[in-house]
């Protein structure tokens, strides 16, 4: 009887969390694979993004610092830097939904690394490799302008359908 119980309750939870998940739209924030124990994935590869933009270096955030923003769990160094991103989240979630600014502005969806990385007017920016952030540190403003342009248009397709 306990094993049905437990089969039934995974079965319950899983079909609960494919239907809450099947209201956000393709691929519009670059997460891990997999859930969180929050129960969502993680975003930023679990860079704290306050710490981030207030030191322009990644801050490797703590589990029990998750806040789950839009269905994605995004983690932080201190409950005080959660308690700043929960009350304005636009104001520190990556841009671009965390994919590569420098892929976004040639119209793809690429890992965005937060090792690769840029603050620029208090907005955080991340990048797939070091190759593509210098060619962003080329043209910066074209780069920004050209994501902007192309991210309202790729933001909610598949990363498989680019």
């Amino acid at each position: 009887m306990f094993r049905t119980l437990t089969l039934a309750s995974i079965m319950a939870c899983a079909a609960a969390f494919s239907l809450a998940s099947g209201a956000m739209a393709a691929d519009e924030y670059n997460v891990s694979t997999g859930l969180t124990g929050a129960g969502a994935p993680l975003g930023l590869h679990g860079v704290d993004p306050v710490a981030f933009i207030a030191s322009g270096d990644p801050v490797v955030g703590a589990a029990q610092h998750t806040i789950v923003h839009d269905g994605v769990a995004y983690r932080f160094a201190t409950a005080e830097n959660g308690a700043t991103f929960k009350a304005d989240p636009a104001a520190y979630l990556p841009q671009n939904g965390g994919f590569c600014t420098f892929g976004v502005s040639v119209g793809k969806k690429f890992d965005g690394d937060p090792d690769y990385a840029a603050v620029i007017d208090d907005k955080l920016y991340v990048f797939l490799n070091e190759d593509i952030f210098k060619a962003f540190n080329e043209d910066r403003t074209g780069v920004i302008a050209k994501a902007a342009t192309n991210w309202s248009d790729i933001r909610s397709t598949a990363v498989e359908d680019l």
